[in-house]
């Protein structure tokens, strides 16, 4: 049975109002990505106990740390970079989280070698140090017993179909899987489904619910032009039993955070539950 999840912090910075939201919309899981706009990897040891009491309280778990892990340049110091990912680790180990979210890195800063004559950076230039760096993480994934999924964010390097397809080829290892976001694609001129899906689907190990209009702007699932209705189809199909985490992003979209408010979190929320509700698909 698929379980649904969120990134609560698109509800609120307050945690109470996080888990008042979740829980009257019936999810019971959370992308942990930050709480008082302290992001994940920046909460003290002191503050994580805190979370996990309060969460265990109210029967909600940590599907995932939405980690900012990957979103850094490539040629920003990796040792710095290897730090916080440790971190990632320790708090899924401390607040039982299978998963942690990553990206891969975004062009060389400032933009100098590599650049064409419209300035902008030649992707293959710094793919090696892309897969290098995502290989000693996954190796510490592995040896950690958790599970890094890549996030197909726009201006990263893996962004489009074939770059994500090449990294996950590439480290080829069951500790490193997909994220399936059909927004992040679309807003990258890509066709989520079924091309996206057709072409990640032997790593697709979890799903980002939000959706977009041609010219990039989010809506609730099913009102772009991501298909969602044919998607759910297909995943059922396919015998998908992961997450689906609402990630809307319906008021802000930032770099590093998205938020929707309350209000319109429930509206994405309920966009997906009625959608799943006329396929017949069950979930918790």
């Amino acid at each position: 049975m698929i379980r649904l999840s969120a990134f609560a912090d698109e509800i609120s910075p307050d945690l109470g109002e996080q888990i008042a939201v979740l829980s009257s919309e019936q999810i019971h899981f959370l992308d942990l990505r930050s709480v008082e706009n302290t992001n994940v990897l920046d909460l003290t040891d002191s503050q994580v106990a805190r979370i996990k009491e309060t969460l265990d309280t109210h029967g909600i778990g940590v599907a995932a740390i939405g980690s900012p892990i990957g979103k850094v340049p490539i040629d920003s110091s990796f040792d710095e970079h290897l730090h916080r990912f440790e971190r990632a680790i320790t708090l899924a180990r401390a607040l039982q989280a299978p998963y942690i979210r990553i990206f891969s890195f975004y062009p060389p800063a400032p933009l100098k070698e590599g650049s064409d004559d419209s300035g902008a950076v030649n992707p293959a230039q710094y793919r090696d140090e892309v897969l290098r760096r995502l290989r000693e993480m996954t190796a510490r994934a592995r040896a950690a017993g958790v599970i890094l999924l890549h996030e197909n964010e726009k201006d990263i390097y893996g962004d489009t179909i074939a770059r994500c397809v090449d990294l996950l080829q590439s480290c080829n290892a069951p500790q490193f899987q997909a994220v399936f976001d059909p927004a992040n694609f679309i807003q990258c001129g890509q066709t989520p489904y079924p091309d996206a899906y057709d072409a990640l689907r032997p790593w697709l190990q979890y799903v980002h619910v939000k959706d977009a209009r041609p010219d990039g702007s989010l809506v609730p699932a099913g009102e772009g032009v991501a298909h969602w209705p044919e998607l759910l189809q297909r995943l059922r199909a396919d015998g998908y039993d992961g997450f689906l985490s609402l990630e809307p992003h319906l008021a802000l979209a930032a770099q590093y955070r998205g938020f929707s408010g309350p209000d319109l979190f429930r509206q994405a929320s309920q966009a997906l539950q009625r959608m799943l509700q006329a396929l017949g698909w069950e979930y918790r």
